[in-house]
């Protein structure tokens, strides 16, 4: 695989050549956030939202998911693609507060958005520390 496809190949980060063993859940549908919302009382949910053109937001993803270690009964990990799903990039900037960015990733706890974080900022490690 050349550089260019490893930084900008593929659609989502299950569906690329070098196929990701990362537990995402898909964020398709706009009635997923009021589930995120109640998911959150009893987890903590993650938000990564990833745009599958940018070469930023494919090396924050990558990075992101080799330093994730998070266990699955700690935070639910929910993947948003943005080209494809960009009204609910911006329901979740209303629902949440928060300002829309790309990459970005979310923590919501209690139907709250308690960390976000955008572009280099992105870290699996610092996100640890706030589950």
């Amino acid at each position: 695989m050349s550089l260019f496809n490893s930084l900008f190949g593929g659609d989502s980060p299950n569906k690329d050549n070098n196929q990701s063993t990362f537990g995402w859940n898909d964020l398709t549908d706009l009635k997923q956030l009021d589930e995120i919302v109640s998911e959150s009382a009893e987890r903590p949910v993650i938000i990564f939202k990833h745009s599958t053109r940018c070469g930023i937001s494919r090396m924050a993803i990558k990075g992101f998911e080799k330093e994730y270690d998070i266990a699955p009964d700690r935070a639910k990990p929910y993947y948003l693609d943005l080209l494809n799903h960009r009204e609910i990039s911006s329901a979740i900037a209303d629902k949440f507060g928060v300002y829309h960015e790309s990459p970005q990733l979310l923590l919501i706890k209690d139907g709250k958005a308690v960390y976000h974080e955008s572009h280099g900022s992105i870290s699996a490690a610092a996100l640890t520390g706030k589950i």
